[in-house]
């Protein structure tokens, strides 16, 4: 199979095992507004970014190294999967330690009362992500999405019981993500016959050096982006202005307001799992320069056009999936919305280009990229937040990221070449900025203004794009 081919038939298998699960995991955001108030849904946001903020601390990057050497056929699986049990072992060890102590920090009082629950969240999370990144390492992307489709069902289930049925609220939520995680790693443990590759005997302590010389540098990477999300969601909780909107109820509309941007992270995670294992074995091609020209420019096409459609639609689509007839404080969450779909598109577009950084083996590139987004998005959301509130986390964080965008684009195609068309970018991420104003202020025939720029977004990147989708069928 071409490596055209390969990669749309693996983001196929992605997206059908991914999709569905994913819209039915934002559809949940129905059942959390129903049944846990604004105040609440601010613990459980800084809960769930707190834990994304642990995860790679005590894993050690487990999702970086484990792909790029389990796919790497120079090396035994055997010794992957185990040297990289051990590590998490290790690390989950020292989080049960470690996270209890944490709610006495001011910033994170928060914590308070979930310490133990969090400690068992992030440690079934990681176990989940061990057993599921091997299985894909093994080429075997089928079960992996099939894991995928199963998780988000049970997971349905759980939050049903837990939330609904016994109304237990944050509790609830951790509860229903812990058991869901936990069913994932006995199924995976079990269909993929990962007992056969885990033996303390294959620990390779040669193999857990080189693991950490290349994850090192992406630590505090995964780490920053954790940060640049954190940092609004702290600011907002612990910052006050008697003129905007502020506090933990800030924080849960903020979180909610990223409900539909996930659905672009989503989408960019189905491709990027494809990818990633794509730009891995064709890491020696002779046309490598012109595969990673055609992907990019069809997947930057792609992306604007999605964020053209859910920005013309945020309205109704966030009323639906956030109602607000029991608790009204979410009435306002669609206008906070299309900037932070804005931001989805490049922190997609980050992440293409960090694989860059991890293919080549530039890790502290990816770093220093990083570092740069998340200096700015703490200056900007210190300034921004206390005079606009929840739109200056919003702001900030599209600027932060936007910041990295362009250092990436610049310093990545100095190891991997490939043509950019920056006017095309700049037009596109013109208009969208236009359509949120639009969305926010609503004035006269706004929703035609909206189907006109959509329209115009469409067919301004159709082009680019069909031509990588006529490359794969020509194949």
């Amino acid at each position: 199979m071409n490596k055209y081919k390969k990669l749309a038939s693996n983001t196929l298998i992605f997206a059908i095992g991914t999709f569905g699960s994913k819209v039915l995991v934002i559809l949940l955001s129905r059942l959390y507004a129903k049944n846990i108030n604004a105040y609440d849904s601010g613990i459980k946001d800084n809960l769930e970014t707190i834990a994304l903020f642990l995860q790679p601390i005590f894993t050690f990057a487990l999702q970086e190294y484990l792909i790029r050497f389990g796919l790497d056929k120079n090396y035994d699986k055997k010794k992957i999967f185990s040297t990289s049990a051990c590590i998490t072992f290790t690390g989950m060890a020292a989080l049960i330690l470690i996270v209890p102590a944490l709610r006495f920090i001011p910033a994170l009082d928060f914590i308070t009362g979930y310490s133990m629950l969090l400690s068992i969240y992030v440690c079934t999370s990681s176990l989940r992500m061990l057993c599921a990144q091997f299985v894909r390492s093994r080429d075997m992307v089928k079960l992996y999405a099939l894991d995928g489709i199963i998780a988000t069902l049970t997971l349905l289930i759980f939050s049903f019981l837990f939330i609904s049925g016994f109304k237990m609220g944050v509790k609830g939520f951790l509860l229903s993500v812990i058991m869901s995680d936990l069913l994932s790693v006995v199924f995976l443990y079990f269909t993929a016959s990962l007992g056969k590759f885990f033996s303390v005997k294959n620990f390779s302590m040669s193999l857990a050096g080189k693991m950490m010389k290349f994850a090192l540098p992406l630590i505090p990477t995964i780490v920053m982006w954790t940060v640049t999300s954190l940092s609004d969601r702290l600011f907002l909780t612990n910052m006050r202005n008697s003129k905007v909107e502020l506090g933990l109820s800030a924080t849960g509309i903020y979180g909610y307001a990223n409900r539909i941007p996930n659905l672009i992270s989503m989408v960019s995670t189905i491709f990027f799992q494809a990818w990633n294992m794509s730009a891995i074995t064709e890491n020696d091609s002779a046309d490598r320069g012109k595969f990673y020209e055609r992907v990019y420019s069809a997947y930057e096409s792609m992306l604007f056009i999605a964020a053209a459609g859910l920005i013309m639609l945020c309205k109704p689509v966030t009323q639906f999936l956030v109602p607000d007839d029991k608790f009204s404080e979410y009435s306002t969450v669609y206008i906070y919305t299309p900037i932070l779909i804005i931001a989805a598109i490049f922190m997609a577009l980050n992440q293409f280009l960090g694989g860059i950084y991890s293919v080549t083996k530039h890790t502290q590139n990816s770093f220093w990229t990083s570092l740069a987004a998340c200096a700015a998005n703490l200056i900007l959301n210190f300034v921004m937040i206390p005079v606009i509130g929840i739109h200056g986390a919003a702001i900030a964080t599209l600027m932060s990221y936007y910041l990295c965008f362009w250092a990436r684009i610049i310093d990545a195609r100095y190891y991997v070449p490939f043509k950019f068309d920056a006017l095309r970018s700049f037009v596109n991420t013109g208009v969208l900025v236009v359509m949120s104003i639009i969305v926010i202020k609503s004035p006269a025939l706004w929703g035609m203004w909206l189907f006109i720029l959509f329209a115009a977004v469409t067919v301004y990147n159709f082009k680019p794009m069909m031509a990588t989708v006529k490359k794969v069928l020509k194949r």
